[in-house]
């Protein structure tokens, strides 16, 4: 199933696998527990300090 979400918390609870889109394009993608702690795109590093 896929579900296209801004709610961060929603993703990180219900997800296996989260994409991390900036203009159409995947910046970064994996298991959520990685993604949400330790990013490895810029972009993603700011998005996720902007929301927490």
């Amino acid at each position: 199933m896929l579900v296209v979400t801004h709610e961060m918390a929603f993703a990180r609870d219900v997800s296996n696998h989260v994409m991390f889109l900036h203009q159409g394009l995947v910046e970064e993608q994996g298991a959520p527990s990685k993604l949400f702690t330790n990013p490895e795109s810029e972009r993603l590093q700011q998005f996720i300090s902007s929301i927490y």
